[in-house]
């Protein structure tokens, strides 16, 4: 998981990627480099490409920031789970992830709290925890930050009266 970054928009030049990048040199074979031209011209851009191919490949995270601007928002691999250990509601996206929204009485501070003591329980499933564990290290790190400021915005949902009474007469 990539480290906490500020925010904060930057000076000068334009980002040539939407993530955080920094420049590096590498020494590497002429045939490689035509390899990379092959797909690329960019070479930054080839190499991207290629990552990006194997980190699908991979999958998503379990959880991360997912940024706009100078703003962030927490994306998790949707699971029941979560709903039902901390009482947040999932609000799906279109690629089967989720964002996490919770009503006023819970606080960032006892999401964490929640995530924590979720992780404690040793019935927790493994696909569970890495989501709870990523979680805890994205609040963590907000935290811990002196460049982050985390807010709670609300968001709607619109609920479906009919499909709740639906609901609500199945269960016992």
């Amino acid at each position: 998981m990539r480290p906490l970054t500020s925010l904060a928009p930057r000076r000068g030049r334009p980002r040539k990627f939407s993530a955080p990048s920094r420049a590096v040199t590498l020494t590497l074979p002429e045939d490689v480099l035509a390899s990379l031209g092959a797909i690329d011209a960019d070479l930054s851009r080839a190499v991207v490409r290629i990552a990006q191919t194997r980190r699908a490949a991979r999958g998503p995270a379990p959880a991360e920031l997912v940024r706009f601007g100078k703003r962030a928002v927490i994306v998790v691999n949707a699971t029941r789970t979560l709903e039902e250990q901390t009482g947040v509601l999932l609000i799906p996206l279109s690629d089967g992830r989720a964002l996490i929204s919770f009503d006023e009485t819970m606080t960032a501070a006892r999401l964490e709290l929640a995530i924590e003591d979720a992780l404690d329980d040793h019935r927790l499933r493994p696909d569970d925890r890495k989501v709870f564990a990523a979680i805890r290290e994205i609040l963590k790190g907000a935290r811990r930050s002196g460049d982050v400021t985390l807010r709670q915005r609300n968001i709607m949902v619109l609920e479906s009266q009919r499909l709740r009474k639906r609901h609500a007469t199945k269960r016992p």
